[in-house]
């Protein structure tokens, strides 16, 4: 890999959009960028900020409460959900986990309160179905390109995909988008919604890795990652697994 390859990062909302220590993302692909020798750059980008959509090669959006969500949908919209569609279109990666995967859907419909418009990203809609009906809360399994990824839960809202979406993975345990379904997450494009904390990354980082080669590839025409020992964290994924089941 050439040293002079880089890679720009956006990461929304840093401050308020941070729920179950999502911030671990980033750090995690800068981390995986910068021990192969990739030069990264990450941008926090909060409210007031606008987003450039021609400068990030990947754009990050953590989980939040409804009252973080509630806090960010009005900036989302005015300042910075046309240069996010835009970048999407343009094949820029997105990763969105619970709190900004709902936003980037249709519509969240909380328990308590009117709809938050969403940005229509991604072909779904959330509903909260009341306070009385229980979270989807616990350790999630998911089946994913002939792999699993690993995570944790915590979301009242129940997540639908509109006919023709395709799911980012399969729940073997857990509840998923909407413990109905057995779908986890959504893919459009290069963008991917997920309801999985965990941090998600540091606990698949082949999951990670597969978002830096969509990101290189788009870039540079192709994408070449020399390997990392990831033999503990195989190791915590598989005992996941195990416990899983």
């Amino acid at each position: 890999m050439s040293a002079k390859q880089s890679l720009n990062i956006a990461h929304l909302y840093p401050t308020l959009l941070n729920l179950y220590g999502d911030r671990g993302n980033i750090i995690c692909l800068r981390e995986r960028c910068r021990w192969r020798g990739l030069e990264v750059r990450v941008d926090g980008i909060g409210p007031g900020e606008r987003l450039d959509p021609r400068v990030y090669d990947l754009i990050f959006l953590g989980g939040g409460a409804d009252k973080e969500q509630k806090r960010v949908v009005a900036d989302l919209h005015s300042l910075k959900g046309p240069a996010l569609r835009e970048a999407v279109e343009e094949g820029v990666v997105v990763l969105a986990v619970c709190g900004g995967y709902q936003l980037l859907g249709d519509f969240y419909r909380p328990a308590e309160g009117a709809d938050l418009p969403g940005l229509g990203i991604f072909p779904a809609y959330t509903v909260h179905k009341g306070l009385k009906v229980p979270r989807c809360i616990g350790n999630v399994v998911a089946r994913w390109q002939g792999g699993l990824l690993v995570g944790f839960e915590n979301h009242g809202g129940r997540t639908y995909l509109k006919e023709g979406a395709e799911p980012l993975a399969r729940v073997v345990r857990g509840h998923g988008n909407n413990s109905e379904d057995g779908t986890e997450g959504v893919v459009y494009k290069n963008a991917f919604g997920t309801y999985l904390h965990g941090s998600l990354l540091p606990k698949n980082p082949h999951f990670g890795d597969h978002l830096l080669r969509l990101a290189l590839a788009r870039k540079y025409g192709e994408a070449v990652l020399p390997p990392l020992d990831d033999a503990l964290e195989n190791m915590a994924n598989d005992a996941a697994v195990r416990l899983g089941r």
